[in-house]
């Protein structure tokens, strides 16, 4: 029986080396993609706190301006853009983000525009109503196609198809914080108080207007392109960090079960030791 436990208890130790590699593997790849992404998300800032600055302008020197994207309805149809990953092994980054949309959809007529396969999986699954599966890989979007989303989204709103339009999302914090997080695009929610200086002397050609009606929908495009970099970086930092707990486990199992194999070779060497001395 002692060469049969021993047995067993190196293939166990074959298969958490093997188990092992898998994980620091994974996790060097997540590391590599963590630096592209962060990279993105860096160079994606910009471009949207500019056209972020130019609609506060807009807004705050005309305080007499008013447009549908800025008016408040008080209707219950809102639709949710929920950005999640395409695979798992990520810790409890789709988790989170799903329980989050979940929360805030509750008591809502909502429509669902899923971003990422484990999104459109979840909320297939739970028969919600859904807009689109079209972004099922989270991947393959690029930032044209968040721009296209942004002008689809806008022009729905404006015809009366939703009341509110919210992102939710992931935000990176840090290598070792990601948090979900929860936007408002529409209707956008102007400022009380300016903190800046005003702009009034600037020109907006052919008006005020027509420009932040031309702005908003790039506003939003940057917004969910920003989002979609931050839940990348988000997702890789999730899986840099739980490949990283996998492998620590890997190792404090392999060390674990060399104990075991060491204990039960000396208990089988004790045992024939003690069979021959019984014997002669």
């Amino acid at each position: 029986m002692a060469g049969v436990s021993t047995k067993e208890i190196k293939n166990r130790i074959r298969s958490m080396e093997s188990t092992k590699q898998i994980t620091k593997a994974m996790e060097m790849v997540a590391a590599s993609k963590l630096r592209q992404a962060q990279e993105k998300v860096l160079s994606s800032r910009p471009y949207f706190e500019i056209l972020y600055e130019t609609i506060n302008d807009i807004v705050d020197c005309n305080r007499d301006f008013s447009s549908p994207f800025l008016t408040k309805r008080h209707g219950n149809k809102a639709l949710y853009v929920v950005i999640a990953g395409d695979r798992g092994l990520a810790g409890g980054y789709n988790s989170n983000v799903l329980k989050l949309s979940v929360q805030e959809i509750e008591g809502k007529d909502a429509t669902i525009l899923p971003i990422g396969k484990k999104s459109v999986d979840y909320f297939r699954s739970h028969g919600a109503n859904i807009l689109t599966d079209t972004y099922a890989e989270a991947a393959e979007i690029s930032i044209g196609d968040c721009f296209s989303i942004a002008k689809m989204l806008s022009n729905a709103y404006l015809a009366g198809k939703y009341d509110e339009i919210h992102v939710v999302y992931t935000n990176f914090v840090s290598v070792l914080a990601q948090t979900p997080a929860s936007l408002q695009m529409l209707p956008l929610l102007r400022q009380q108080t300016s903190q800046k200086v005003s702009q009034s002397d600037m020109l907006y050609e052919p008006d005020a207007e027509t420009v932040f009606a031309t702005i908003v929908p790039e506003y939003l495009g940057g917004i969910l392109y920003g989002a979609l970099c931050e839940s990348r970086c988000a997702e890789q930092a999730a899986r840099r960090t739980a490949m990283d707990s996998a492998t620590q486990n890997a190792e404090d199992m392999i060390g674990d079960l060399n104990l075991k194999f060491n204990r039960a070779r000396q208990a089988a060497i004790t045992q024939e030791i003690t069979e021959i001395v019984a014997g002669a």
